[in-house]
């Protein structure tokens, strides 16, 4: 295999993954997802869709799952000035998380888009390997951690 090539072959992937898992993109699918362990899903996706929470009733799943994201980018957003978190390897490891949390070891695969997500942002160069790791522990340390917490308290 030519060196070349090989490179251009992972610059291509690193920025596919970089697009397919935006965080907006993985929040989206994780606000959609997040009324799965709720009575009435399918039909409540439209509350993650919606996330207008409380003034329609929205299930309590989805609205820790809104205020733990909302509470993730607002650190992210304190932090970047000073230092660049990935939030690439927040989101896809808190939604990563919280999806094995949800519903069970089957989803453990899922784990396996946090280093491929991470690697691309280090190949772009969009940041360092050590603002990666950040991401990710935030993400699925602290991020899925408030979840866990709020759901666990306002999920019967």
């Amino acid at each position: 295999m030519v060196p070349g090539r090989s490179i251009r072959a992972g610059n291509r992937t690193a920025r596919w993954l970089t697009e397919t898992f935006q965080p907006p993109v993985v929040v989206t699918v994780q606000l959609l997802l997040s009324p799965l362990i709720q009575d009435g899903f399918p039909a409540t996706m439209a509350y993650g869709a919606l996330a207008v929470l409380a003034a329609v009733s929205a299930p309590a799943s989805v609205f820790a799952m809104v205020l733990a994201v909302v509470g993730g980018v607002v650190v992210l957003a304190a932090v970047s000035p000073f230092w660049k978190i990935s939030g690439h390897a927040a989101a896809i490891s808190c939604a990563a998380v919280v999806a094995v949390l949800m519903l069970g070891a089957a989803w453990l695969p899922l784990l396996l888009l946090v280093p491929a997500v991470g690697w691309s942002r280090v190949v772009l160069r969009a940041h360092t390997l050590a603002q990666v790791l950040a991401g990710s522990l935030f993400g699925g340390v602290v991020m899925a951690g408030i979840w866990w917490l709020l759901r666990a308290w306002l999920v019967p």
